[in-house]
This record gives C-alpha cells, sequence and structure tokens, in this order.
C-alpha cells in the first residue's frame, strides 16, 4: 500500500503577521484586497504545481482570521477540481457543526466530484472553538450535530429515486433529491477529523477515514488505538488497514539543512500564534469535554494553546516551542531529503502504519519562491521514496 500525501496551505495573509491576534476581532480594514487577489492565484499555483509534482491535495476553511483566506473550502475546490488533473482533493474540512445547511453542502461536493472527474475527498470538522461566535453557532453537543448533518449528506448522495424528507433533531427538510448526484459512487470518501479518544470510537465503528493534527508521536498512536477499539467494536475485524489513518505535520525541505531550518520556522509560526484569540471566543461553555477542561484549569498556564510530549516524555508548549522540540514531537519534518525521509518514516512506523501524510507545506512567511523549491525537492526526491517503500505496514495491529 502506498501512504498518500498531501500538499496544504490555509493560504495566510501574511503582511498582518505582527498583530496581537490574527483571529475574529482583527479588523478587515487590515486586508488590502488588490493583495489578497495576488495571493489567491500564487497559492491556487502552488496547489497545481503539487498536482504535477504528484501530491495530492489538501484544503480547508477558517473565518473572521487571517492565518486562512479560505472561507468557503468548496469555492477553492471547484476551482481546483478545473485546474487540476492527477491529485485526489481532500477537503478538511466543512465545519458541520458551525452550519445549518447540510444539503446544500452534499449538493456542492456532488458538483466537485463531478467537475473533477470523481477525485474528492470529502471531509467533515467540527470546527475551531473561536468561531462559535462569527457563526453564530450553539456550543453545545456540536458533535451530535455534526453526526446528523453527515447521515443527512450522505442519505442526500445515496438516495436516487426522487424527493426524501428528513426529520431529524437539528435538521429538517422536506423535500431533498439533489442534482447532481457525485461521480464516486455510492458517495466520495468520508473523513472526520479529532484529537479526543471518544470521538476517534465513534469513527472507528463507523469505518470511516480519521484524520488528526500535529498530535506528534504519542496522542496520535493513542487517536489510533482509539479507532482500533470502535473498529473491534463495531464488528470489523481485528487489525484496521492504516488507509483509515490521516496525519497533518509541517513540513520544509531545502537542498541544505540550515535553509530547510528557516523556511520550517516560518511555517511553524503558525502553531506559535495559534492560541492568540481574544478571550470571549477562546473557550465557549460546553465545548470541550469537562475532563479537557479541568487539565486546561489545572495547567499552570490556562491560555496554553496545546501541549504535546516527546518520546522522552518532556512536554513541549507548542505556542512557545523551538523548532528543534517540534521536530523531536513528529510535529514538523524539516532538513533535506534525505532528512526528512527518514524523519517520516521513522514516525509513521513508531505510530503504527500511516495511510494518507497530510504537509503544511506552506505557512505564515513563506514566500512563493520558497514554497515552490521545498514543494519540488520533496515531490522529485522524497516522494518517489515513499511511495517505493515495500516495508510500510498494510494494517495498524490494534
Amino acid at each position: 500500500m502506498t501512504m498518500r500525501v498531501y500538499h496544504f496551505s490555509e493560504q495566510p495573509y501574511p503582511e498582518v503577521w505582527t498583530q496581537p491576534s490574527l483571529r475574529i476581532t482583527i479588523p478587515n480594514s487590515l486586508c488590502r484586497p488588490e493583495e489578497a487577489h495576488k495571493l489567491y492565484h500564487r497559492y491556487i499555483d502552488e496547489w497545481k504545481l503539487a498536482d504535477e509534482l504528484g501530491f495530492d491535495i489538501m484544503v480547508n476553511e477558517h473565518h473572521s482570521t487571517a492565518t486562512c483566506l479560505t472561507a468557503s473550502a468548496n469555492l477553492i475546490l471547484a476551482i481546483l477540481a478545473r485546474e487540476t488533473k492527477k491529485a485526489r482533493m481532500l477537503v478538511l474540512g466543512v465545519p458541520l457543526s458551525n452550519r445549518t445547511d447540510p444539503v446544500r453542502i452534499a449538493e456542492e461536493m456532488s458538483m466537485i466530484d463531478v467537475i473533477s472527474g470523481g477525485r474528492l475527498e470529502m471531509g467533515f470538522v467540527k470546527g475551531v472553538p473561536y468561531e462559535i461566535g462569527p457563526a453564530n453557532s450553539n456550543p453545545t453537543r456540536m458533535m451530535e450535530r455534526l453526526w446528523e448533518a453527515h447521515d443527512l449528506i450522505i442519505q442526500a448522495m445515496t438516495t436516487h429515486d426522487g424527493p426524501f424528507n428528513f426529520e431529524g433533531e437539528f435538521f429538517h427538510h422536506r423535500t431533498v433529491n439533489i442534482w447532481p448526484r457525485p461521480m464516486q459512487q455510492p458517495h466520495p470518501p468520508v473523513w472526520i477529523t479529532t484529537a479526543s479518544a471518544g470521538n476517534a470510537r465513534e469513527i472507528g465503528g463507523r469505518g470511516i477515514v480519521m484524520g488528526s493534527f500535529m498530535g506528534g508521536f504519542g496522542e496520535t498512536k493513542k487517536l489510533h488505538q482509539a479507532y482500533a477499539e470502535g473498529w473491534q467494536k463495531a464488528g470489523r475485524g481485528g487489525d484496521v488497514p492504516v488507509d483509515r489513518f490521516g496525519y497533518l505535520a509541517m513540513c520544509a525541505v531545502a537542498d541544505n539543512e540550515a535553509d530547510a531550518r528557516r523556511r520550517a520556522d516560518l511555517i511553524a509560526d503558525y502553531l506559535r500564534t495559534n492560541g492568540q484569540v481574544a478571550d470571549p471566543f477562546n473557550k465557549p461553555p460546553t465545548y470541550f469535554p469537562t475532563e479537557a477542561m479541568i487539565r486546561s484549569i489545572r495547567s499552570p498556564n490556562p491560555r496554553a494553546f496545546r501541549t504535546l510530549l516527546t518520546p522522552k516524555g518532556k512536554p513541549v508548549e507548542l505556542s512557545t516551542a523551538t523548532l528543534d522540540e517540534f521536530i523531536e514531537c513528529g510535529v514538523v519534518f524539516a532538513g533535506t531529503p534525505d532528512q526528512v525521509y527518514d524523519q517520516i518514516t521513522h514516525f509513521t512506523d513508531s505510530i503504527g502504519g500511516l495511510g494518507h501524510l497530510l504537509l503544511m507545506q506552506q505557512g505564515g512567511h513563506l514566500n512563493a519562491e520558497d514554497t515552490r523549491d521545498s514543494l519540488t525537492l520533496f515531490g522529485t526526491k522524497v516522494l518517489p521514496r515513499l511511495n517505493a517503500r515495500t516495508d510500510s505496514k498494510l494494517l495498524f495491529a490494534a
């Protein structure tokens, strides 16, 4: 089984990166539309290059933020469906819990799948806590709302004999009959993201692809083990195919280690700024599980974004981590092509196997020249070696 590798960028607006907060409260008077115009075209060209180099593509969306110009992932996907030729196109994802229109989402994703010739990977997310306010959403029972929206989208895509009625707890639709239906049958592959073991068990029980973001060695393996528990409990058998697992990390490659580290450090500033959110939006009531809130309150730094442990047990706070700490945790892969290949294979083997590697290869201030060079080096000197691995695991031992 060949591990699929995806190029990802949040399409940041780097001019304002020195602001106290890049999310929710940052005034859009700081956005110059003519600069945003240039950036959109630049990032689309980088995804086109990734397609030519043999990468797959990942996009996401965020709102009221300068870190991500993609206010609608489906709009960008529709452009890329026409502009690219080979890449699988993963949206990870659409924040279902903050949306009131799952039928419209089913229609848009079916269109994208048809335009692309059946290349869509359909990913859904709960949504980040600080976007509850901009979405005018309710932080209570968000996972229940996500699963009901998911079920409605799947039913809409797989019902082909005319309108049906849907009466759920959160969504009510009297006449559902989407046109067109998706090209991939019965529907495009489904992904769900999580950082919670409880949600991982639910995802495993359903047998869909689980994406996890920058959890490093320890957290990622725990999520995969929880997924395997749900997989087994649902009667799906023993070991789990590793194509059920996707992991997102940051990555930078250069001909020499110093340039690669410089590039990686610029991308890693995304993590260092991620916790800079105005207090009223950071931790909405009931959004986080009780145990997570208790851990946060007891933490020496309650405003800390996220703390990981290195393989040696050293705690690392991501908002203040050095590049070496990021690399040690398995959150960043950086160096020459040989170094990056070794870091990736060590990580994937340590967690028990991985089917999808999602790489944030552009972020923050990293310019177009550095991004294109890093992408090209990875695509020509690392990706072929990953594709040629014959010792990679096919199953995650539950």
